[in-house]
């Protein structure tokens, strides 16, 4: 199995590089990445390159991708790169379109002249909006409420319209929220360790009640794989942790576990158009076989235990505005 996996370098992309490598010896991998400032070359170190190739490369541009499709001749096409961070997305929305909405028609475009590759699009549970009943199926009516969730519900669309209309391969992953190693500490969990770590206050957005199902990322990683093995073309697949938390709870249960006091928590104003809650169901991924296997509590140790012992990794990051501002969007703290 030959796959090319666009932004390998990023937190859930690096991830399921590093699970692909250890359980498919056979499977040759390409990381395309543009290497910015989430896709980090760190994140793939511990691989051999035999097995692993690593290209710098756009998306944005076509002529590029397309010679890289031609020399490398995947079956598949994992499509990781995106910018996710909902924060920057409110800040400035003009990158959010360009690679999540404009990149994902140029990878289209790309293999519909070269056929052969199946695309694995990787989207997000955020584009169906803010869920106030049951959870929902793949079939709910898209809502997105951030550009960061409309630039990936146009990615959706864009990828649904070449299977109706061109016949192109694609199957649609989205997951819930991801956690685990190898996260940018732009996002609340990471954020969270790295700030009691070093003993610094833990912004709450709001109320904290804001309720997200959390995905360990190797449980997501093995989604993945599924989808790739068992799926099929012209579907989407939603992929639920099942395990749905406040942030206020996430925030909590990891001073908990780092034994940080709670008196560290700081409620700061809340996000603009920030969604109350996310839910879905997973009945067509549980069919193929996969259920997520990391309890919370787990999952949670093991990514606090990566961050502890990996230091040099995120300790050059800490400058980053979204890691060291109470509210980066463009607040004032």
């Amino acid at each position: 199995m030959r796959l090319l996996v666009t932004g390998g370098a990023g937190f859930m992309g690096s991830n399921f590089v590093h699970y692909i490598y250890a359980s498919r010896p056979d499977a040759e991998i390409l990381v395309y990445d543009k290497f910015t400032y989430a896709g980090r070359i760190e994140n793939l170190k511990e691989l051999d390159t035999s097995r692993v190739k690593i290209v710098k490369g756009d998306i944005l541009d076509q002529e590029e991708f397309t010679e890289t499709i031609k020399a490398f001749q995947p079956d598949y096409v994992v499509h990781f790169a995106a910018e996710t961070h909902v924060d920057r997305s409110i800040k400035d929305p003009s990158t959010f379109i360009d690679v999540n909405v404009k990149g994902v028609y140029t990878i289209l475009e790309a293999l519909r002249r070269h056929d052969g590759p199946k695309l694995i699009h990787i989207s997000t549970d955020e584009v169906y909006g803010d869920i106030s009943g049951e959870p929902v199926t793949e079939e709910a009516p898209f809502k997105p409420s951030s550009p960061y969730s409309a630039s990936k519900a146009s990615g959706d669309l864009l990828c649904q319209a070449y299977w109706r209309t061109y016949s192109l391969p694609v199957r649609i992953v989205r997951p819930s929220n991801n956690y685990g190693p190898r996260q940018f500490p732009e996002k609340l969990i990471p954020k969270t360790i790295l700030r009691a770590l070093n003993n610094l206050p833990i912004p709450v957005y709001g109320d904290g009640s804001q309720e997200r199902d959390w995905l360990y990322v190797e449980d997501f990683s093995r989604g993945v794989e599924t989808i790739i093995l068992r799926g099929r073309d012209g579907e989407a697949y939603n992929l639920p942790g099942l395990n749905p938390k406040t942030n206020l709870q996430v925030i909590r249960d990891i001073l908990t576990l780092l034994d940080k006091p709670h008196s560290l928590i700081t409620f700061v104003p809340d996000r603009p158009g920030h969604d109350k809650r996310y839910a879905m169901r997973g009945d067509k991924i549980l069919n193929l076989g996969w259920k997520p296997q990391t309890p919370w509590i787990d999952g949670l140790r093991k990514t606090i235990e990566w961050y502890k012992a990996n230091e040099w990794w995120w300790r050059p990051l800490l400058g980053d505005e979204f890691f060291a501002k109470d509210t980066p969007w463009g607040g004032t703290r």
